[in-house]
């Protein structure tokens, strides 16, 4: 069973950063591609970021330039760095593979952009 654990959520005012972080139980790791996704109340969830097993990323367009993500194959684990922050990106964040397995869903974090 595979277990991702996210963490680094917060309330933070517009403007400001967080950093997110996700431990994933994954043997394989460094041969997978992973997402970080987030769920806004009321809306469905949105994949933000996804990064490649050779480090290759990609972005939802509005979150471009202001969120990074990068992983760590040794320690396994994906970051997300969350910069210049609006109140539109308040949601739980999630990550998981990409694309994602239903069965590997975790608790998410909750990110908050409030002033």
């Amino acid at each position: 069973q595979v277990q991702l654990v996210e963490s680094g959520g917060g309330l933070v005012q517009p403007g400001g950063s967080l950093r997110l972080s996700c431990r994933a139980s994954i043997t394989i790791f460094s041969i997978i591609s992973m997402g970080w996704y987030r769920q806004a109340p009321g809306k469905e969830r949105e994949l933000v970021a996804r990064i490649s097993s050779d480090g290759s990323t990609d972005y939802e367009d509005s979150v471009k330039g202001r969120f990074t993500i990068s992983r760590d194959n040794a320690q396994h684990t994906v970051f997300l760095q969350l910069n210049s922050l609006k109140v539109e990106d308040t949601a739980v964040y999630y990550c998981n593979t990409d694309p994602p397995s239903v069965t590997n869903w975790g608790q998410g974090t909750q990110v908050t952009v409030s002033s």
